[in-house]
């Protein structure tokens, strides 16, 4: 037993305000351990028959009966799959990411990810380095496990800023043989061995591993955010984890042979109480007292490695019982909860890519080869003559939205306009092909998955064709500036500055600022991203006053009409010869991202920044 528990367990059991996402494999959603309680699963890319370390590690968390924080809302959000021998399958960096970001979006205070990658200096890809920052940015906290080798090695997200690593120790609080470390003081020891929880089918089993130290961690601080609302504070995830990595018993020299394998400490829950609650002296950072000294281990045969493929608005806090919106439409009917059917429309998605295609199968790519009478469906060029002629075969591929090659969306018209949003898929490829257009628009709705032929999931965009545009960097220059002035002189070169400006801009969105376009934020800087005339007027400016871009950020609108979401885009210039002594220009619009296609809400603001 965890010294501690009981007494909080004494004063509460969670708190429906407190929502814990468990990204992991499906769970057993009938085991009564999840069927009495606030538990939902969300619909993702991965298949939703239950695993048994899914359904182990959520009910350890949040389970009835078997749970930490059992009074807690629990969601599922699956993101791995297991064989038929019941080991886990691989998973992307870049799923991870959208689960990470389905979870915060769905309400998620804790998020629990009792897997990872191996990652060289615990270093992961952009996209999941993105994606834990907004989680930390929105107030959420990752509790991710560190890994069952045996070894000084880092696992990502576990290693990444932000985020709490969860390392395993046995009844005698050692480390167990097979728990790595390396994440010196930004990690904790907590139970894992013959940890019990629930097994698909309705039993129990005993389970050891990082994996299941995580939820260990992940309820309990379900159980602390749940106190500090009942004592009418705000829920605060960041002072959670603060405080019980200050609170961490750490190895003593002498005590062990290599004291770098405790992290940051062994948990430590009455300490980390007494510093929530004003209780206790202040003491040394987590940081400040980590040991990082280097070491061996043997693996243990109990081990439970997970692992990921190796690839190349605020937080919301529901008032009272309600759930936050994801939540409560799991809860009707939208994606694995119980009670009536409720209208679940789909995630607003607004994404820009270039445009791909895929054959499914080799069923369906000899098919359409044999139509083509020799011609090869591979070469862009010799697809579209086939199409014009025979336009509806545009419904036999998957067409898809590609970030650096890499398809990120299957786009699948639908609708009695579906016929047009193909032809407009048609342009778009052949603009692609024959006119230079670097990039597409494509807003809609998350409405599925699709598997493509080389067997990568991705979730499909149901287009909205109103919204559905192309173009290239130098078209849209000359759309917004007019052609080039003839000649040379002053006037060449205002427009050669103005020009310049807004190509970084729009380069910076394409490449620096690249997202999934999901969230609020992302939606909103696409969308700027395709509204040159709107930011036309801020370049010309900028350029009259001898000034270039310096940054571009999001924020949400303190002020937005009734029934809209609205986010500020705010594009500051600065001149660059004259760092000290001139003031920066902030030139700022308004994005409404509440409906499918978002839509800019009055004139474009300036102000000086001193």
């Amino acid at each position: 037993m965890i010294e501690g528990l009981p007494a909080l367990r004494a004063e509460t059991l969670g708190d429906p305000r407190v929502v814990v996402a468990i990204l992991d494999g499906a769970v057993d959603l009938a085991h009564p351990a999840l069927t009495a309680g606030h538990f939902v699963q969300l619909p993702t890319l991965t298949s939703d028959r239950p695993t048994r370390h899914g359904t182990h590690v959520a009910s350890v968390a949040v389970g009835q009966g078997l749970g930490i924080a059992p009074a807690c809302r629990g969601v599922s959000i699956p993101v791995f799959q297991e064989n038929a021998e019941g080991e886990l399958q691989a998973c992307s960096q870049l799923d991870l990411a959208r689960a990470i970001r389905q979870a915060v979006d769905a309400g998620a205070q804790v998020i629990n990810i009792s897997g990872g990658q191996l990652a060289s200096g615990g270093k992961a890809e952009p996209f999941l380095a993105e994606a834990v920052r907004y989680c930390a940015a929105q107030g959420a906290l990752i509790v991710a496990a560190a890994g069952n080798e045996g070894c000084e090695c880092l696992y990502v997200p576990a290693a990444l800023p932000a985020v709490l690593a969860v390392g395993a120790m046995g009844a005698d609080g050692k480390p167990l043989d097979f728990s790595n470390w390396g994440y010196g003081g930004e990690g904790l020891l907590a139970p894992g061995e013959n940890v019990l929880g629930a097994a698909p089918g309705g039993g129990t089993a005993l389970r050891s591993g990082t994996s299941f130290a995580t939820p260990i961690v992940s309820g309990i601080i379900a159980l602390l955010l749940s106190r500090q609302l009942e004592r009418g504070e705000a829920a605060n995830p960041r002072a959670v984890r603060d405080a019980l990595l200050a609170s961490a018993r750490a190895c003593q020299p002498g005590e062990a042979p290599d004291c770098a394998r405790y992290l940051a400490g062994r948990l430590d829950l009455p300490g980390a109480r007494r510093i929530l609650e004003g209780k206790a002296p202040q003491i040394q950072s987590a940081q400040e007292k980590s040991i990082t000294q280097g070491g061996s281990a043997q693996v243990s045969e109990t081990q439970d490695s997970v692992h990921l493929a190796q690839s190349s608005e605020e937080r919301r806090e529901a008032a009272g019982e309600s759930a936050p919106p994801a939540v409560a439409a799991a809860e009707c009917g939208c994606g694995g909860g119980k009670g009536a059917p409720c209208g679940c429309s789909g995630r607003l998605a607004y994404a820009i890519g270039q445009l791909g295609y895929d054959l499914v199968s080799e069923a369906r790519r000899d098919s359409i080869a044999q139509s083509m009478a020799g011609k090869n469906v591979h070469v862009p060029a010799d697809l579209l003559a086939h199409l014009e002629t025979n336009p509806w075969e545009a419904e036999a591929f998957v067409w898809t939205l590609n970030l650096d090659a890499t398809p990120i969306y299957a786009v699948r018209p639908a609708g009695p306009f579906a016929g047009l949003a193909f032809e407009r898929l048609r342009e778009f490829l052949a603009g692609q092909l024959n006119e230079g257009v670097e990039r597409i628009s494509v807003p809609g709705r998350i409405s599925g998955r699709a598997t493509l032929f080389s067997g990568q999931v991705v979730p499909v965009i149901t287009p909205e064709l109103r919204g559905m545009y192309s173009w290239s960097t130098d078209a849209l220059i000359t759309a917004v500036l007019g052609p080039p002035p003839a000649g040379g002189g002053e006037e060449a070169e205002t427009y050669a500055k103005a020009s310049d400006g807004i190509r970084n801009f729009i380069g910076r969105v394409y490449y620096a600022l690249r997202n999934l376009g999901q969230s609020p934020e992302e939606r909103a800087i696409n969308f700027a991203a395709t509204q040159a005339f709107q930011v036309a007027r801020s370049f010309q400016d900028a350029v009259d006053k001898g000034l270039v871009l310096d940054t571009t950020e999001v924020e949400r609108s303190p002020i937005c009409r009734p029934g809209s979401e609205c986010w500020d885009v705010k594009i500051t210039f600065f001149n660059p010869s004259e760092r000290l002594t001139q003031s920066r220009h902030v030139h700022r619009f308004t994005v409404d991202v509440s409906d499918v296609i978002p839509v800019t809400v009055g004139p474009v603001r300036s102000w000086a920044v001193y």
